[in-house]
């Protein structure tokens, strides 16, 4: 072995092949003294009833979700046609919003749909407050306070920001002397 300053590097007349299988060499000679390492327990087994946990699955909806935080109705309203979920109620509550903000609002379409996505599940938080919406758009602050009161009964004593934003739309309605005020975002 060579050295030199400390500046140069130092010679060494191993390779770093042959050092390796030294080392490698050494460690089976050592695994050889060793007990057998016996074989891993086997996978608990899950009762019949119980379903196998499955790989997560993409979100269909989230490019129809991107396009609706974009504002791109149009768009999205296509996403949604294509993805066509309608045993979903997250996707009826996606179709009820992107036609009740489209360029030209589809009021009644928008309505089918949040009350097909109540029918699949009574408590989806975000269609209880969007169909609140509609109806303050249609002029029907008795039924929007009926949502309200859901997401009252939903959200509990703590409140949900979805039960926030319909009572603030009901005040903003109130305020302007009973029309509908859309949010400003």
């Amino acid at each position: 072995m060579t050295t030199t300053t400390p500046t140069t590097r130092t010679l060494m007349p191993l390779s770093a092949a042959a050092a390796l299988l030294i080392q490698l060499a050494a460690t089976t000679a050592q695994a050889a003294d060793l007990p057998p390492v016996p074989p891993p327990a086997p996978a608990p087994t899950r009762p019949a009833s119980q379903p196998a946990a499955q790989a997560p699955v993409a979100d269909p909806l989230a490019q129809a979700r991107y396009l609706t935080r974009s504002l791109q109705w149009s768009a999205a309203l296509d996403e949604l046609k294509r993805v066509n979920a309608t045993g979903s109620a997250d996707w009826h509550n996606l179709m009820g919003y992107t036609l009740r903000h489209g360029k030209v609002p589809d009021l009644v379409a928008a309505g089918k749909h949040y009350d097909e996505a109540l029918r699949i599940d009574p408590r989806h938080r975000n269609t209880l407050e969007y169909s609140g919406e509609l109806y303050l758009m249609k002029g029907q602050l008795g039924k929007a306070q009926g949502r309200l009161a859901a997401l009252s009964g939903e959200c509990g004593a703590t409140g949900c920001q979805q039960h926030a934003q319909l009572q603030a739309a009901i005040d903003r309605y109130k305020a302007a002397g009973n029309k509908f005020v859309p949010t400003t975002w």
